[in-house]
This record gives C-alpha cells, structure tokens and sequence, in this order.
C-alpha cells in the first residue's frame, strides 16, 4: 500500500522534519513520492516516479526551510497502476466553478462500479485517480443541480455521503483537501494517526515523531480548518479489515501475471 501525510494549521509551520520522518519510509513503499503545498486556489505540486530517499531532487528541496499551513505528501506502493509519473500521488485539479481540490490515497478500491467509467477517462490508470475524478463530478452535478456554489456544510456532507457508500469493502484512507478544509477519511484501523500541536494537526500513516500521535477516528469523516476540527461526519461502519491474499490477487490481475 502507499502512505500519505498532511498537514493543517493556523500559521505557517515548518514542515521539514516531519517530511523527512516520512519520506524514510520509501525504502518500503518505493514506487514514487509527491508534495503539495496548498493554498486556497493554488496547489503547487512536486512529485516523481522513483523512490524518495533515492531522489536528489527531493534531497535538495528538504535542504531549504519548507513552511506552509496545507500540506500534503505520499509515496507510494504500486497496487494498481504502472509505476509511472502519471501514477504518482497528488492529484489536482478545479472543479466546474474553480474551487481546486487536491487529493492523496492509501488503499485499494476492490468494488464499486461507479469508478468503471473513468477508466478511459483519466491519465493514468490508478484506482486512486477514479476516485478523484469521481468526486469532482459528484462536486459538478451537486452545484449544478442547485445552481451555484456548495456552501462548507454542503460539501462535507455530500463528501460524506460518498465516504460511507465507497468505504463497503474496500480500503480508503483519503487526505482531501478544497484549499481551505483537509477532509479525513480512514475506515482502516490504526493505519492512519494525527497529532495536535501548536494550532496545527499533523496527518500521517505512522507517528512519525516520539509526541503524542493518536490513532485518528475510523469509519468517520473528519474536517479540519487552520488546524482546528471543525466538522465529524456519520459513523458509517464500513471497517476495512486487512486481506493480504485480496491485495495480492488484484496486484497479479492488474500486473498480467
């Protein structure tokens, strides 16, 4: 599986260490890495197909100070997908009324046929960017449908909605964010954890410091602004357990084998 990470905070926060901490797992998940610093209608994307702790690139870039108040970040474990620039974590892109939305997922959609159509529509071929894509047009036909901008309330809930309903069997641990709110989604126990410190809360799949990390709520859609939370979402009870056989049986039909 991959690993995501993401940060939400009321003032600019030095990102680096954590980054750091984080990216030391590539050896494990060696597939790509990628970096979104997040601001309103802005998302400046890095990324690349290669292992983080082997990219030079990246080396450099964590030498200068990096500070932000919405971060995400990835590597990632091809399950489904070529290891391809394409491939790599965030995605990115606007909806019909210019609001951008930028996404990272760990995890492996097994069933929900709403995806299927994006198959020929999306750039790559990850599960991940289906859901993406997915998303926004369920965004694009809710503002159509009422004729103008989703208020926060209606967004979330509509986010939510589609959480709980996708969540049924499969895994999705999901860090969205609308450039000012960074929905989190795990429905995997103990795979993702946070930690509150300094008006700011810090996402990640692993603590990634000896502080006081917390499993973050499952089955549960959570929201947070300028590092506060500010929404929780319906328990929808769709836990994900674990089936090492499923993820390998899926990886030999997406690979060919």
């Amino acid at each position: 599986m991959c690993m995501i990470f993401g940060l939400s905070a009321r003032d600019k926060q030095l990102t680096n260490e954590y980054l750091r901490a984080f990216f030391k797992n590539s050896p494990q998940h060696p597939d790509g890495w990628g970096l979104a610093d997040l601001n309103r209608s802005d998302a400046a994307i890095e990324k690349e197909n290669t292992e983080a702790m082997k990219s030079h690139y990246l080396k450099e870039r964590l030498s200068a100070p990096i500070e932000s108040r919405l971060l995400l970040a990835h590597i990632r474990y091809a399950t489904i997908g070529n290891v391809e620039y394409r491939n790599c974590h965030p995605f990115t892109g606007k909806d019909q009324l210019g609001r951008r939305w930028t996404q990272v997922h760990n995890g492996t959609i097994f069933d929900y046929p709403a995806l299927s159509k994006y198959v020929t529509l999306q750039q790559g071929d990850t599960d991940s960017e289906r859901i993406f894509l997915y998303l926004l047009d369920r965004l694009n036909a809710a503002q159509a449908e009422k004729g103008g901008k989703l208020s926060f309330d209606e967004r979330f809930e509509l986010i939510d909605g589609i959480v709980g309903e996708m969540a049924k069997g499969n895994k999705l641990n999901l860090l969205l964010c609308d450039g000012q709110n960074l929905y989190v989604h795990t429905n995997c126990r103990d795979t993702l954890y946070y930690l509150e410190k300094d008006n700011a809360v810090w996402i990640a799949t692993v603590p990634l410091s000896g502080e006081n990390w917390k499993p973050a709520p499952f089955t549960t859609l959570l929201a947070f602004r300028d590092g506060k939370l500010i929404r929780t979402g319906t328990n929808h009870g769709n836990e994900y357990i674990e089936n090492p056989e499923q993820v390998k049986l899926l990886y030999q039909i997406f690979s060919g084998l």
